[in-house]
């Protein structure tokens, strides 16, 4: 383990850990959410899924940093993507329970908003599904226009807000990485599952955990990427 990844591990540490051990923390961070609560969805995912996009660079290269990467880009991206998430989240975890109720299946309103039991983890998950289906091939693929956009305009600020040329990155897609691998198989045998588990967590702390779930599926895109060149 070189030194920066001691660093790493101590940043998340000390980013995460707080939350867990600290009750004034906790009550802090309650506070801010429930007043900003698209401002905290920006820190946090500018924060944490831009260090899973670092790890991921470090798992492909060996190194946390490379030319043109773009680590304040990707980060702004992030947060606005973020922003995003958070709108979302509040749009499925509300919409469809009552979506449910239409279709008959009283009862899910205020199942989703109970205790744990069959009932609302049946909830939790057809909100992962439906919020997996119709939004997240949307936020990988704009997030994927936006990576290759930063590489194109030499990772900085000052290149990020010239034209994006849309149609020219999309023709430019491996579509069947994106779609074979990252479209189908990370949102059927992660993201929905773990996005269940995150829909069963209190409403302030599922934009954190779902930030948390960025660093990890950086990890699973950085070992695809080493086996398929390895291949």
């Amino acid at each position: 383990m070189k030194r920066s990844d001691i660093y790493i591990v101590l940043f998340l540490t000390i980013i995460l850990t707080p939350f867990i051990v600290s009750e004034t923390l906790y009550d802090y961070y309650d506070r801010f959410y429930s007043g900003y609560p698209f401002l905290t969805s920006f820190i946090k995912f500018a924060i944490l899924a831009t260090t899973g996009e670092l790890i991921g660079l470090r798992i492909k290269t060996g190194r946390y940093t490379a030319p043109g990467f773009g680590i304040l880009p990707r980060a702004f991206v992030w947060g606005i993507l973020g922003i995003t998430i958070q709108a979302a989240f509040i749009i499925f975890a509300r919409g469809v329970p009552i979506l449910l109720e239409f279709a008959g299946l009283k009862g899910s309103v205020d199942a989703i908003e109970g205790s744990f039991n069959a009932g609302k983890l049946g909830v939790a998950f057809s909100i992962s599904f439906l919020l997996n289906i119709f939004y997240a091939p949307v936020l990988m693929t704009v997030h994927k226009i936006t990576d290759s956009h930063i590489e194109m305009t030499g990772g900085t600020m000052q290149g990020f807000f010239s034209r994006i040329k849309v149609s020219q990155i999309l023709k430019q897609i491996d579509w069947d990485t994106h779609f074979g691998f990252v479209l189908k198989k990370t949102i059927i045998f992660f993201w929905i599952p773990a996005q269940t588990l995150n829909f069963l967590m209190p409403e302030q702390f599922r934009v954190l955990i779902a930030a948390v779930y960025g660093i990890i599926l950086g990890v699973i895109l950085a070992f695809a990427a080493v086996s398929k060149a390895d291949v």
